[in-house]
């Protein structure tokens, strides 16, 4: 299953979702539900920017923007994640003052639409997790995950209170507990959208073990001037000199270029290289570039 048709799904189980919430959260007068119908509400445009995100990634590069497109969907990330913390900064306001005066609330009616959210939430969660590390395809699913623990917090509220007759400071409270939870998280995406952004080594890329892979290269005598990024979460970029002095052609110091490639490209999932070649300092060629497909 594509990105776009994980993304659809989720789309439409949100839509029906939100407007379930919104309905008898008002029935109910439950911040809970309405707390979880906001953050469904910004699931909807989440999921949307994501799938935008996706579909101009695929548009081929152009003379102005030789690398294509990748970076579409780290923007796309990042738009969500701030997104989160602007939704989940607005819930708590509206949380607090309930919590400092709390007001009658439906426990059955709660209990009953939460626990449908939560299914459905984890549900879009199980659709749009892929196993891979696209920080778009992670926004997404943060959104989803966050919900279905939102959903299932509400839930618990509304039984306690449904049991008790009291306790309704428990509904925005969970409301409050969620939110911090949901906005570190949403933090912590963003930082690595920034990251991606300003062409950071990727976090999991060992640099020094990068470096001596290359210096392992029979022919290699140094590494210099090595520069590693992402364009997105699933390309990254590699540019180096290498020292080849030991090479007596042009011919020999490509050879032994492309066997540098040969060494990171798959340990390191690196897509697209480009390699100078040296002789004693000088540069006598330059590796062509080269581009590994990135499946959709």
């Amino acid at each position: 299953m594509t990105r776009t048709q994980r993304l659809s799904i989720a789309l439409g189980l949100n839509g029906l979702l939100v407007v379930g919430q919104v309905v008898f959260g008002l029935l109910a007068n439950s911040m809970g539900l309405l707390a979880d119908a906001a953050h469904n509400l910004s699931d909807i445009a989440a999921l949307g920017m994501a799938m935008m995100g996706v579909l101009v990634s695929r548009r081929l590069p152009t003379a102005g923007r030789s690398y294509g497109w990748h970076r579409a969907t780290i923007l796309a990330a990042l738009a969500n994640g701030l997104l989160i913390i602007a939704v989940t900064a607005l819930i708590m306001v509206e949380a607090i003052p309930r919590l400092l005066n709390p007001e009658p609330v439906e426990g059955g009616v709660v209990v009953g639409v939460a626990l449908a959210a939560t299914a459905l939430n984890v549900a879009a969660a199980l659709v749009l997790h892929e196993g891979r590390s696209d920080l778009n395809m992670r926004s997404a699913l943060l959104h989803m995950s966050a919900d279905a623990a939102a959903s299932l917090g509400v839930a618990a509220a509304g039984l306690v209170i449904l049991l008790t007759g009291g306790f309704e400071w428990l509904d925005p409270a969970i409301s409050i507990a969620i939110g911090l939870v949901i906005g570190v998280e949403a933090w912590r995406l963003v930082r690595s959208a920034v990251d991606v952004l300003l062409e950071a080594a990727p976090p999991d890329i060992d640099l020094a073990a990068l470096r001596a892979a290359m210096a392992d290269v029979d022919g290699v005598a140094d590494v210099h001037d090595l520069h590693v990024w992402s364009l997105s979460s699933g390309v990254r970029v590699l540019t180096a000199h290498v020292v080849t002095p030991d090479a007596e052609s042009l011919i020999a110091a490509q050879e032994v270029g492309h066997r540098v490639r040969d060494a990171i490209e798959q340990p390191f999932g690196i897509a697209h290289t480009t390699i100078e070649l040296e002789a004693d300092g000088q540069g006598p060629a330059c590796l062509p570039d080269t581009d590994r497909h990135v499946p959709d």
